[in-house]
């Protein structure tokens, strides 16, 4: 799944257009991933159905959540979502195909599905400060208390969020920059850019502003 920054800065550019609750908005765009916090296995967090992919089934949730989409937490979900939605069906499919993974020094290395996970997911952590100061991230909100929320969706535990909260600040205050072993920044930055403007245009589509 793509890193908590990635989510942060990718909800943070869709509400330069959208001029939402950025405290709701961006809490709701990581809180899919309170489920691995938990120990909760993510298929049910993530809406994901078919055994063996990553991928979120996003009509499924519009299907069930639609009508609450003017609430910025459940906004920020659907980001979540639709943001992994995009990184396993496109991006990582460039870097990992066939067992096999293309590192950044232009090697390829045949490796199971669990070390590929390992790869991508110390990669994009080591790319948080990095995100940090290309989109000037304001992160306050993992300082302050915690904003209350309508209870909206049931595939995480709401009552649970401070542990998402903490866990997420904890991740931003141990964040160091290291050499990335598949990644290059201009590759996340592009991701970033892409996926806020494709997200931005669905959510333009759905005419979030006229539902009640």
């Amino acid at each position: 799944m793509a890193s908590a920054m990635i989510h942060i800065a990718v909800a943070s550019e869709i509400n330069k257009s959208i001029h939402r609750n950025r405290n709701k908005l961006l809490i709701g765009s990581i809180a899919p991933d309170l489920a691995k916090i938990m120990g909760e296995p993510k298929e049910r967090s993530h809406f994901i159905l078919k055994q063996y992919t990553n991928i979120p089934e996003t009509d499924l949730f519009l299907k069930k959540y639609k009508y609450h989409l003017n609430d910025d937490f459940v906004l920020g979900y659907y980001i979540h979502l639709y943001t992994d939605y995009l990184w396993y069906k496109y991006f990582i499919s460039e870097i990992y195909s066939y067992n096999l993974i293309h590192k950044l020094d232009g090697s390829v290395i045949r490796c199971s599905q669990g070390l590929m996970q390992k790869y991508i997911y110390s990669d994009s952590t080591n790319l948080n400060t990095k995100l940090l100061d290309e989109y000037d991230l304001d992160l306050k909100i993992f300082y302050n208390d915690l904003p209350q929320f309508d209870d909206i969706i049931e595939e995480i535990r709401m009552d649970r969020l401070q542990l998402l909260i903490d866990k997420t600040s904890l991740i931003i205050e141990n964040a160091r920059a290291k050499k990335e072993y598949v990644f290059d920044i201009e590759n996340i930055k592009q991701f970033i850019n892409t996926s806020s403007k494709l997200i931005l245009a669905k959510i333009e589509e759905i005419g979030i502003d006229y539902l009640q």
